[in-house]
């Protein structure tokens, strides 16, 4: 049973859709922690609804790393095992990264290594790509780089905004983001460099 926090700056969408699938007995893993660096995300709310320990670290005028010196501290005092990133609007310094090595897991509205960044089905729009999709990785010291556990594609249709395709984007998050948590609290996980070998 793996101890889980979750980081995320908004409504945590994606927290809800792992809480679902933690309750539901499907992962073996337990949410220890959820941390906003936004004290009005509704995430936090969600959190305390379902009875989670929540707290919010504000991150407002305070350098990167210093910022996650203290994240890391409520992390470490609950014996974090794995953590996930659900709409955590803050880049993680290396030092963080450096804490929690191929423990930290993202989840990304592209098929990387398309479309990093911010604004991901804006660019797959403007880009008149035909496929797009999540991605669910693991974190490096790189924005949208580290190794890559689960994809799912989502067909890009001409008559797309970036709200219509976000949407359906995020349907299949909800869905790839609880199967790679489960993989990776199952131990499931081996690496040939950058490669993630699922073991069946």
């Amino acid at each position: 049973m793996k101890n889980v926090a979750i980081l995320l700056s908004g409504r945590g969408s994606n927290f809800l859709a792992l809480s679902d699938a933690i309750t539901a007995g499907k992962i073996p893993a337990r949410i220890v922690l959820v941390v906003s660096n936004k004290p009005d995300a509704p995430g936090l709310t969600h959190a305390r609804e379902r009875n989670y320990e929540a707290v919010c670290v504000p991150s407002k005028g305070i350098k990167r790393e210093a910022y996650d010196r203290q994240v890391v501290k409520e992390l470490q005092a609950r014996q974090v095992d794995v953590i996930c990133l659900a709409g955590f609007m803050r880049l993680l310094s290396s030092w963080f990264v450096q804490q929690y090595p191929r423990q930290i897991l993202n989840i990304h509205p592209s098929l990387l290594p398309a479309f990093p960044g911010l604004h991901s089905q804006k660019q797959a729009l403007e880009w008149g790509a035909k496929v797009s999709g999540c991605t669910v990785h693991f974190v490096d010291e790189k924005l949208d780089h580290g190794p890559i556990i689960v994809q799912r594609s989502v067909p890009v249709l001409d008559e797309d905004t970036e709200e219509t395709l976000s949407a359906r984007i995020l349907e299949q998050e909800h869905q790839i983001y609880p199967e790679a948590l489960k993989l990776v609290c199952e131990e499931r996980v081996r690496f040939q460099e950058r490669l993630v070998v699922i073991l069946k």
